[in-house]
């Protein structure tokens, strides 16, 4: 009984602080941003448009980071990789420092 409770417990803890929203900005990192990508941000949102800086206050760091072959007008094309509970991918595709493309298999992911 003691262990079921033990068990119980670590888990509620482990739920609680692994869900919490963790912020990876100061206000005045993102005071110069407009207000709609301040608001993306502060929601943990990405939006097309957004620059890989955004991006990063808005979710954090990429698990992984891949350069694509350059466009077909010469841009520079790199893809970040989010990973989520293992299972859901969300693959973000810049162009020239811009988020151009989103792509999730996440249910419920709004582009």
């Amino acid at each position: 009984m003691k262990k079921s409770f033990l068990w119980v417990a670590l888990l509620s803890l482990f739920m609680m602080f692994g869900c919490s929203k963790s912020v990876r900005y100061s206000q005045d990192e993102i005071k110069d941003f407009p207000p709609q990508i301040q608001e993306y941000i502060k929601n943990s949102q990405v939006a097309v448009g957004m620059t890989r800086q955004q991006v990063r206050l808005a979710w954090g760091g990429p698990h992984s980071i891949v350069v694509l072959a350059p466009s077909e007008d010469g841009r520079e094309r790199v893809e970040w990789v989010y990973k989520k509970m293992g299972f859901y991918t969300s693959r973000l595709i810049f162009t020239d420092d811009k988020l151009a493309e989103i792509v999730s298999d996440e249910p419920g992911f709004a582009k």
